[in-house]
C-alpha cells in the first residue's frame, strides 16, 4: 500500500469481503490491526490527519494550536512497535485535545481567553499522562467556547477570543454547541482518530450530539481535573468526544485513573481501572429495564419524533420500557444551579491561576475582568463579561449562601432525581432526547437552542453518554443514556447495542 493510497482508504478484511474505509473515519482496533501487520504507520496516520486539518480548518475553525512534535513522536512511536514494545491500546493514535487542557511543550494551554494567550505551563494534565502511558499521539489543541461557555449570558457557542468561531461541519452556518465544540467538530470531520471534551452541563453531551457523534461524560471521580483550566469542581470532568461508542470505551479506559491531586479521584478509586472495552456487548440492551425521562423531551417535534422511533428499537432489542417518568426540579432550584457555578469559579479559576508555574500566577478572575475591557475591540466584540462579573461578586466556599445551594441542587439531582428514578422504577438505566438541531450561528444575538437533557446527569455528577438517533433536515441529534454513578459499563452496552443495531451516524461531507 503506498502512502498515497493510504491517505485516502484503508482496506478491512471481513468474512467475505474486503471493505474499504476512509482512514479518517476509521477506530481504534482497525488502525492498530494495520499497524501491527505494517500496511499503515503511526506517522504516516499522524500526516494524513494534518494534511487533513490544513485542508478543512478555513470552514470549520476547529482547531486552536497543533503539537510541533507530533511527527516526531508518531515515528518514536512505531519504532518502538517494530521493537515490540506496545505502550498501550492507544499506541501510535492521533487525539486531539480541548484546549484547557495542559500538556507540556511549547503548546499554550488557553480555555480560548486573551489572558491565557501566553499560558506555556510544560506539564500535562493527569489524563494526558494518562493517554501518553496508553500510547496515544497528542496532535494538539481544539477550539472552544471561552471560558468553557462561562461568560457571557448572550455568548455564542464555539467563540473564542483566540480561536474565533468553530462551525458545525453539516452546515457551516450553523452551530456545534459547546463549550467542546472544536473537539466535536474535530471528530465528526475526522480531524484526528480520537479527541477529548470536557463537561460541566452539556458541554460533552450537546455538541457531540449537534455534530453527530458520540460523547461520554464520565461520573465525577473517574477522569482526573488536575491540569484542566476549571469552571466548577462540583460538576467538571473530561470525557470522549469520539465517531463510535468503540472509541470511546477505550479512550475513557485510558483517561481514567486517581491522582493524589484531585481528591475526588480516590473516591472512585474502587471503579477505576476497568477495561471499558469489556461492555461492548451486541446484546447490551437484551433484558435491560429502561426509563424514559419524557419529561426532557418537547422542545422540537422532529427530535421528538426520532425518540419515539429509539423507543421502538429498544423495545425490539428486548429492553422492558418504563414509561412517563418524570423528574420536576424543586423550586428555587435553577437559580441555585447557577449560583453554585458562579461560586465554584470564582475559587476555583483563582486558584488554578495561583498554581501556575509561569508569570500568570499573578492573574486573578478581577485582573482578567480588567483585561477584557482594556482590550474589548478583540475580547469583547460580540458580547460581554457579566458572568465573570457576577462570579467576582460573590464571597468564598465557605458562604452559607453557596452550601444551601449546592445542597439543594445535589439533593435534587441525586437522592431525589436519578437515584430516586432508578431505585422506585428498578431501572438499569434512563433515555432522553440529547438536544435539538443545531441552531444558526448569531453572533450579535447569542445561541438560541431549544432544549437539553444534560442538567440531570451534569449537576448530580453521574454518568451520561450521548449516540446518534437521526437527522433532522440533514442535521444529526443524539440520544442520551444516563444512571446513578459509576454505571458507565451498562450505559456503554447499551448504548453500544444501540448504535450497531441502528447505524444513524452519517459523516458530514467531505
Amino acid at each position: 500500500m503506498t502512502d498515497k493510497s493510504i491517505g485516502f482508504f484503508i482496506l478491512l478484511s471481513a468474512v467475505t469481503a474486503v471493505v474499504a474505509e476512509p482512514i479518517h473515519e476509521a477506530g481504534v482496533l482497525s488502525l492498530q490491526k494495520l499497524m501491527n501487520s505494517g500496511e499503515l504507520t503511526a506517522a504516516q496516520l499522524t500526516q494524513h490527519h494534518l494534511e487533513r486539518i490544513q485542508r478543512l480548518e478555513p470552514k470549520l475553525n476547529a482547531i486552536i494550536s497543533l503539537n510541533p512534535d507530533a511527527l516526531k513522536d508518531a515515528r518514536h512511536s512505531d519504532v518502538l512497535r517494530k521493537r515490540g514494545e506496545i505502550k498501550g491500546p492507544l499506541h501510535g493514535i492521533p487525539v486531539l485535545l480541548k484546549d484547557n487542557i495542559e500538556t507540556t511543550g511549547a503548546v499554550a494551554t488557553t480555555a480560548g481567553a486573551l489572558a491565557l494567550k501566553h499560558n506555556i505551563t510544560n506539564r500535562d494534565a493527569s489524563l494526558v499522562k494518562n493517554l501518553k502511558a496508553a500510547g496515544a499521539i497528542i496532535l494538539g489543541k481544539t477550539n472552544l467556547s471561552e471560558w468553557a461557555n462561562f461568560r457571557s449570558e448572550r455568548s455564542s457557542s464555539g467563540w473564542s477570543a483566540i480561536g474565533g468561531q468553530t462551525n458545525n461541519p453539516y452546515d457551516f452556518a450553523r452551530n456545534p454547541c459547546g463549550s467542546s465544540a472544536g473537539s466535536a467538530v474535530a471528530a465528526a470531520a475526522g480531524l484526528a482518530t480520537l479527541t477529548v471534551g470536557t463537561e460541566t452541563n452539556g458541554s460533552i453531551v450537546c455538541p457531540a450530539s449537534a455534530n453527530g457523534v458520540v460523547g461520554l461524560k464520565p461520573t465525577l471521580g473517574l477522569v482526573s481535573r488536575t491540569g484542566v483550566v476549571p469552571l466548577a469542581h462540583s460538576q467538571d470532568t473530561a470525557g470522549p468526544i469520539t465517531r463510535s461508542v468503540s472509541d470511546a470505551a477505550m479512550l475513557l479506559t485510558a483517561m481514567q485513573g486517581h491522582d493524589v491531586n484531585d481528591a475526588i479521584t480516590l473516591d472512585a478509586r474502587a471503579h477505576q481501572q476497568r477495561d471499558y472495552s469489556k461492555a461492548l456487548q451486541i446484546d447490551g440492551i437484551n433484558g435491560k429495564r429502561i426509563g424514559i425521562l419524557r419529561s426532557s423531551k418537547g422542545f422540537h417535534s422532529e427530535v421528538n419524533q426520532h425518540f419515539e422511533l429509539a423507543i421502538k428499537e429498544f423495545e425490539a432489542a428486548g429492553a422492558t420500557m418504563v414509561d412517563d417518568l418524570s423528574w420536576q426540579p424543586p423550586k428555587g432550584f435553577w437559580d441555585a444551579s447557577y449560583e453554585v457555578l458562579l461560586f465554584e469559579f470564582k475559587h476555583d479559576l483563582n486558584q488554578y491561576l495561583a498554581n501556575l508555574p509561569n508569570a500568570l500566577s499573578n492573574l486573578t478572575l478581577i485582573n482578567i475582568i480588567a483585561d477584557n475591557v482594556n482590550n474589548k475591540a478583540v475580547s469583547m466584540p460580540w458580547f460581554e463579561q457579566e458572568i465573570l462579573v457576577k462570579a467576582q461578586a460573590k464571597s468564598d466556599l465557605s458562604s452559607d449562601e453557596y452550601k444551601a445551594a449546592l445542597d439543594l441542587v445535589q439533593q435534587a439531582t441525586r437522592a431525589n432525581g436519578l437515584d430516586a428514578l432508578i431505585n422506585e422504577h428498578q431501572l438499569d438505566a434512563i433515555i432522553a432526547p440529547t438536544g435539538d438541531p443545531a441552531w444558526t450561528t448569531d453572533l450579535i444575538n447569542g445561541d438560541h437552542f431549544g432544549g437539553s437533557s444534560s442538567s440531570l446527569a451534569a449537576i448530580s455528577g453521574y454518568p451520561n453518554i450521548t449516540v446518534p438517533m437521526g437527522n433532522v433536515h440533514g442535521l444529526p441529534v443524539g440520544l442520551s443514556i444516563f444512571s446513578k454513578a459509576y454505571q458507565e459499563p451498562t450505559l456503554i452496552a447499551i448504548a453500544y447495542a444501540y448504535e450497531q443495531r441502528t447505524q444513524h451516524r452519517k459523516p458530514p461531507l467531505d
